[in-house]
């Protein structure tokens, strides 16, 4: 499983001193990028070919707030990959003493010119690439 680890910043608190919400999902964003670099599958290299792959849909279950210096550790693995939709699943956990932040989902397509396209059919290497990691996620 892949771990992204993250200091929280002054600016992304509220004035009670606590992260505030919208936050965490750019946190996902962060980590989805380190996650696809760390399987060699770098989010330029998807860009590059012509694809795009928008966010669809977005959840977040806030479980207990984090708050500046704080270091969260964003655990990020797939839930399910078809070609055509991704879906990554996120575990924040509060990296000092493991307590439980966030439970999050993000859903995402592929496009290729404004059309949804399935990456096998126009990716087969990213594809493979996908594939593969979806399989050693649903393995564990």
């Amino acid at each position: 499983m892949f771990q992204y680890r993250r200091k929280v910043q002054y600016h992304e608190t509220d004035k009670m001193g606590i992260t505030h919400h919208s936050n965490y999902i750019k946190w996902m964003e962060e980590a989805r990028i380190a996650f696809l670099e760390s399987i060699h599958l770098p989010f330029q290299l998807v860009e590059e070919r012509g694809i795009a792959s928008p966010v669809v849909a977005v959840s977040v279950d806030y479980k207990n707030p984090v708050t500046f210096g704080d270091e969260v550790l964003v655990e990020v693995f797939i839930t399910k990959y078809t070609g055509v939709k991704l879906e990554v699943g996120y575990t924040m956990k509060n990296a000092e003493n493991g307590m439980l932040v966030a439970v999050a989902s993000s859903k995402h397509a592929f496009l290729k010119e404004g059309r949804i396209v399935s990456l096998k059919r126009v990716a087969a290497d990213l594809h493979s690439i996908m594939e593969r990691e979806a399989q050693a996620a649903a393995a564990l």
